[in-house]
């Protein structure tokens, strides 16, 4: 027979599994659906992460996503290129660009602006992983109001399985991925996950679909 105690025990642990089953993030969306942006300004992503390469990395990728979600994105290479031109040569600095001053410039409905928390290999005695980890919010560059934020991360240990082989072979496993992740921006592909996680629309809490999907108006 189970005691009083357990009882209590068991029905508190069911109460929590189910407490995390419930409610995904709540997001919402009248605003952006007020503003319906097309055109969207990529800024280039502050980067706090310790690696360099991680705002260029991410900035690279992120324009797949959002086409595919039918929104027209400014050319990544002439938005960088008119920025230094107008003595702004760092991402903090483009940040503090007020949307108005972007909306003249730029002509784009909606700028998205990034931030790369996370980005690199880390070694860990047995096991050796890449992650990237990015926050992004649309802002309408008309009204300055900020229509979506997103959240999302892709590790290269998703779904892997280090069990085989023993405590050495785990070892060598770890030591031989960090070598080539150190050697190799590892953290490249791992941004393309992470930035269409981030980026793509369809799914709770992402971006709705732009003009130019087939499926626009219909989320």
């Amino acid at each position: 027979m189970i005691s009083r105690s357990c009882k209590w025990l068991i029905a508190g642990l069911a109460l929590t599994v189910l407490g995390g089953c419930v409610a995904p993030k709540t997001v919402d969306y009248s605003a952006y659906k007020q503003a319906r942006p097309k055109t969207i300004l990529v800024l280039p992503p502050l980067n706090t992460s310790p690696d360099v390469k991680a705002s260029y990395s991410l900035l690279s990728q992120v324009t797949f996503p959002l086409a595919e979600a039918g929104y027209y994105v400014l050319p990544i290479t002439l938005v960088d290129e008119t920025f230094r031109q107008n003595g702004m040569t760092t991402p903090d600095d483009i940040h503090q660009a007020p949307p108005n001053k972007l909306k003249e410039i730029f002509g784009a409905d909606a700028a998205l602006y990034i931030t790369v928390t996370e980005y690199g290999t880390r070694y860990m005695v047995i096991s050796s992983e890449t992650a990237v980890t990015a926050t992004a919010k649309l802002v309408d560059l008309k009204s300055g109001t900020t229509l979506w934020t997103g959240t999302a991360r892709a590790s290269s240990e998703e779904g892997g399985n280090n069990g085989g082989g023993g405590l050495i072979g785990m070892l060598i496993t770890a030591a031989v991925k960090q070598i080539i992740n150190s050697s190799t921006d590892a953290g490249y592909p791992i941004a393309g996950v992470a930035s269409n996680r981030l980026l793509s629309a369809g799914h709770p809490a992402g971006l709705l679909y732009g003009p130019r999907s087939p499926k626009y108006g219909t989320d």
